[in-house]
């Protein structure tokens, strides 16, 4: 049987996005994972330590507050609505783990905004953080994306399994990204 050539390449191309996937940037070197299932697509990127350093020391924070930041294992994180049905998300329902280590909770804005505090950085600095922050909550009408970081306590080259979880129709879904790794020091 033949297929023409517009329906193979829409076979292929939902092939290619389907499930979880892996690819590096052949320019930076950086890793992207991605998944889509049931109306949602999520993607992380890695974000490497000189680049989180370069970007919060450009926002005000001082080498050593910036340095904290960097410390942690930090991703650009997107989340598309692919679906017919709005979707929401709350921050505080996705869980990581790594090897020996139970599912945690990523750390909330309020939690860093502590740390910030404690650190003295100073106000406009904590907002850029914040802005710069994956939202807490958010509901993505059909085609919504947003976009921002996401840090995990995992050591620079750790790895660890992340479990996203979103509502859709009044249902509660989840996915899971396998084998994210963290960025190395000198990624």
């Amino acid at each position: 049987m033949r297929f023409p050539i517009p329906t193979l390449l829409a076979v292929w191309s939902a092939a290619a996005f389907a499930g979880t996937g892996s690819s590096v940037d052949a320019e930076t070197g950086l890793t992207t994972w991605q998944t889509e299932s049931q109306g949602i697509q999520v993607r992380l990127t890695q974000i490497s330590p000189d680049q989180a350093r370069s970007f919060y020391q450009a926002r005000g924070f001082s080498p050593a507050a910036a340095e904290r930041y960097a410390s942690e294992c930090v991703f650009m994180t997107v989340v598309r609505n692919i679906g017919d049905t709005p979707i929401q998300h709350r921050l505080a329902d996705w869980r990581y783990e790594s090897a020996g280590v139970p599912p945690r909770a990523i750390r909330s804005k309020t939690e860093w905004e502590r740390i910030w505090k404690q650190l003295g950085a100073a106000e406009s600095a904590r907002i850029a953080f914040t802005w710069a922050q994956f939202p807490d909550t958010q509901t993505f009408a059909s085609g919504d994306w947003n976009q921002g970081m996401t840090s995990y306590s995992v050591p620079r080259g750790g790895q660890f399994d992340l479990r996203v979880v979103w509502r859709a129709g009044g249902t509660i879904h989840s996915e899971k990204l396998e084998q994210v790794k963290c960025a190395h020091e000198n990624s």
